[in-house]
């Protein structure tokens, strides 16, 4: 007896290490993480992020439940391996309240069920702007075409809200309510620049509206109105004539007063000063100059006459010549 209570004892003591290794290395498998669900036009889809292992293939299981039913049943997103699972056409109903919950599976083993917050599609989706098909411009208008969203479903019905503004001052916006996929936004000015944008605003029930995504702006220029077109030919026509009478009868001007414009734009004559001088007081030595530069260069000698007065003078110049060759002549014989 002695003996084996100390054997007895290691044996306990071996099978308590050999359970505690065993526990220790039992699988454990976290849940996913992030689970949400994503709504965009009314198109739901629910998310996670992936559980990391470092072997095996993990899958995914999700589970639905309603506010009407607290049980919980499969859908069509059991033991799958992407990270996502969109919402089948059965649970569309806009105004159901829906629970959704979803765990991962490895093997045998299965971790924890993560459950979202109650979603109920008119309240949480998210509304995207309308698409703009077609803009007609005009000289006061633009005449705008869209499409919805999504289908329409009784018992809702859309609103488009429409800011618009000039380009120059976007700081100034107005805005429009329509209820039609076509509408006009009016009085606009010519030949002007205008940005619109878009919105659609869900109307589930009197008390409760969801206004969606505002569209990216698009700008387009007004045109011309017939009137100001012809306006404008008018205009052009008047200078082009104003234009056409100025040129002649500035030409006309040109023509009746020529000999003047003429005689106003030459520069005045003016006599050489040594001849000037010579008619101021004749007795001045000129004429011994011009002899002596005669006798030097002859070919280059002139003689101007002014008047009468003048030729009185040029002869008693000649005579004086004369005279004074004949006595150099004399002088020489």
């Amino acid at each position: 007896m002695p003996c084996r209570a100390p054997l007895l004892s290691l044996l306990l003591l071996l099978l308590g290490s050999v359970r505690a290794s065993g526990a220790e290395s039992s699988p454990h498998l976290p849940a996913p993480k992030d689970v949400m669900i994503y709504s965009y036009n009314f198109r739901s889809l629910l998310r996670w992020s992936p559980v990391e292992v470092d072997r095996g293939l993990v899958l995914y299981t999700v589970n639905y439940k309603t506010g009407a039913f607290n049980k919980w049943d499969e859908m069509n997103c059991t033991r799958i391996t992407h990270t996502e699972c969109s919402l089948p056409w059965s649970l569309k109903e806009r105004r159901w309240t829906l629970v959704l919950r979803v765990r991962a599976e490895l093997g045998q083993v299965t971790s924890d069920w993560v459950e979202t917050d109650p979603f109920v599609a008119e309240r949480n989706t998210t509304i995207g702007p309308p698409k703009v098909n077609s803009v007609t411009v005009s000289s006061d208008s633009l005449l705008i075409s869209v499409t919805p969203p999504f289908g329409s479903e009784a018992g809702y019905s859309l609103q488009y809200h429409v800011s618009y503004w000039e380009n120059a001052s976007s700081s100034i916006k107005k805005e429009k309510k329509m209820s039609n996929t076509l509408f006009k936004i009016r009085n606009l000015k010519e030949l002007t620049l205008y940005c619109f944008r878009i919105q659609v605003e869900l109307l589930a029930h009197p008390d409760y509206q969801l206004l969606g995504l505002q569209s990216v702006p698009e700008c387009y220029r007004t045109t011309i109105s017939e009137a100001s077109r012809v306006g404008y030919i008018v205009l052009i026509f008047v200078l082009v004539l104003l234009f056409v009478n100025l040129v002649a009868v500035g030409l006309l001007f040109l023509w009746r007063y020529h000999k003047k414009i003429k005689y106003w734009s030459q520069p005045p004559l003016q006599i050489p000063s040594h001849f000037e001088e010579y008619l101021k007081d004749p007795n001045t030595p000129v004429l011994e100059v011009l002899h002596s530069y005669a006798e030097d260069d002859p070919d280059n000698l002139s003689v101007v006459f002014c008047g009468e007065g003048s030729q009185a003078r040029g002869s008693r110049v000649a005579g004086e010549a004369h005279s004074r060759s004949i006595s150099s002549d004399s002088d020489i014989t």
